[in-house]
C-alpha cells in the first residue's frame, strides 16, 4: 500500500503541530490575551516567521538543489516593494481626499492624482507617477505583482544562466551581481521607488485606521504563520518523491544526472523560480510589519545573511532552515535592540550592537568547522542516536 505524503514525511506533521502550538501560545500571551507580550514583540515574531519562510525557500534551492543563490533576498525585497506601493498609494489617497473634501469646489480626479503624486514623490523632487506605479491603485494587481515580478525575473535570469550551464561559484557571483545591480538602481531617485528614502508608513493599513496596532500585528502574525505552514508543506512536497531524488542527485553529481537523460536545466529552473516566488510572498508579509522598505534591504549582504541562517540551522533540512532563521533573527533583535547587557572588560566595554555581526561571523565559522550539519543535525543525532 502506498503511504500518504504525511506518512512519508513525519517531520512535516511535527512541524505543523509545533507551529500551531506556538501560534496559540503567542495569541494567549499577546495583548489580546493576558498581555504578557508587547505589540512590538508580536511584530518581531511575525517578521521572524516571514524570514523562516524565505529560509525554507533558500534551503530548497541551496541545500537540496545545490544552487548557492546570493540573490534571493532581492526577490524578498521585490515582494515588499510590490505591496508597499499599494499601501502608500491607498493611504495617501485617503489623506488627500480628506484634506480636499472641505473645498468649496470639489477637486477633480486629475487634481487628486496630482496631490497624491506630490505627497509620495515630493521627497525626491517630483510629483509625477512613474510607469512602475501604473497599477498601484489596485490591491489585486499589486498582489499579482508580488508573485509575477519575482517569478519572471527568476525565470529569465535562471533560463539565461542554466542554459549556459553556469554552475558553482560563478553562478553565485552572477546572482550577487544581479542583486547589487538592482540595489544600486533603486538607490537612484529616478528609479520610481523614492530612491534611498524607500517606502515608509507601511504599518498603516488603509481602511483600518481605527484598528489598534495590537490587532493588526496579531492578524499579520497569523498570516505569516499560515504562509510558513503552506510554504513548508509545498517545499516538503518538492523535495520528496521522485522530484526530490532528482534534485538531490543534481546537487551531488549534475553530470551523471544529465547522462541518465534528465533535463537538468528544467529542474533547476523550476526550483529557482518557485523559491523566488515564495521569497516574494514572504517579503510582502514582512514589510507591512516592519513599516518601511528601502534599497538597503536588497543589498547583497542580506542574501549572504540568509545563507548563513540556513548553514547554521542545517542545510538540506527544511526544519533546520526554520531553526536557523528563527534563532539568528531573534538573537539579532536581542543583541542589537539593547537586550544584551554590555560587558565591561576593564580596558574595553563590549557593546553588542557593534559586535553582533562579529559574533555571527564566528558562529558561522564554528558551525562550518565543528557542526557541518548545523543545529538541525544535532536533532538528527539525538533522534537517531545509535544504541
Amino acid at each position: 500500500m502506498r503511504k500518504s505524503f504525511i506518512a512519508q514525511n513525519p517531520s512535516v506533521m511535527w512541524f505543523l503541530i509545533g507551529l500551531a502550538v506556538f501560534t496559540i501560545v503567542v495569541t494567549i500571551m499577546s495583548e489580546a490575551g493576558i498581555g504578557f507580550l508587547s505589540t512590538s514583540f508580536i511584530k518581531t515574531l511575525g517578521k521572524t516567521l516571514c524570514l523562516c519562510l524565505i529560509a525554507v525557500a533558500m534551503d530548497v534551492v541551496w541545500g537540496y538543489c545545490g544552487i548557492l543563490s546570493l540573490g534571493h533576498f532581492a526577490f524578498f525585497g521585490i515582494g515588499g516593494y510590490s505591496i508597499g506601493m499599494w499601501l502608500m498609494y491607498a493611504r495617501t489617497e485617503g489623506i488627500v481626499a480628506g484634506n480636499l473634501a472641505n473645498r468649496t469646489i470639489p477637486a477633480t480626479p486629475e487634481e487628486i492624482e496630482a496631490a497624491i503624486g506630490n505627497q509620495i514623490f515630493g521627497v525626491v523632487g517630483s510629483s509625477d507617477f512613474p510607469m512602475l506605479w501604473a497599477f498601484s491603485d489596485s490591491l489585486f494587481l499589486q498582489l499579482l505583482m508580488v508573485v509575477l515580478v519575482p517569478g519572471l525575473l527568476a525565470l529569465v535570469f535562471g533560463w539565461l544562466a542554466f542554459r549556459s550551464r553556469v554552475t558553482g561559484v560563478y553562478l553565485s557571483i552572477l546572482t550577487q551581481a544581479m542583486t547589487l545591480a538592482l540595489s544600486l538602481y533603486l538607490f537612484q531617485n529616478d528609479s520610481g521607488l523614492r530612491g534611498n528614502n524607500g517606502l515608509s508608513g507601511l504599518q498603516n493599513i488603509p481602511g483600518f485606521q481605527g484598528t489598534p496596532q495590537s490587532t493588526i500585528s496579531l492578524a499579520f502574525f497569523y498570516a505569516s504563520a499560515l504562509a510558513l505552514a503552506l510554504g513548508y508543506i509545498f517545499c516538503a512536497w518538492i523535495v520528496s518523491g521522485k522530484m526530490g531524488s532528482v534534485i538531490r542527485a543534481i546537487r551531488d553529481d549534475e553530470a551523471r544526472v544529465r547522462f541518465l537523460g534528465y533535463h537538468v536545466e528544467s529542474y533547476k529552473l523550476f526550483v529557482f523560480t518557485v523559491t523566488a516566488i515564495i521569497a516574494g510572498i514572504a517579503g510582502a508579509l514582512y514589510y507591512p510589519q516592519a513599516g518601511i522598505i528601502n534599497p538597503a534591504e536588497i543589498a547583497p549582504i542580506a542574501s549572504i545573511y540568509l545563507a548563513v541562517w540556513v548553514a547554521i540551522g542545517g542545510r538540506g533540512r527544511l526544519y533546520g532552515a526554520v531553526i536557523g532563521a528563527a534563532f539568528v533573527s531573534l538573537l539579532s533583535s536581542w543583541f542589537t535592540g539593547g537586550g544584551a547587557p554590555p560587558i565591561n572588560l576593564g580596558f574595553y566595554t563590549v557593546q553588542w550592537t557593534d559586535w553582533w555581526l562579529v559574533l555571527l561571523g564566528f558562529s558561522f565559522v564554528a558551525v562550518t568547522l565543528f557542526f557541518p550539519k548545523g543545529i538541525g543535525g544535532l536533532f538528527d543525532y539525538l533522534v537517531r542516536k545509535p544504541q
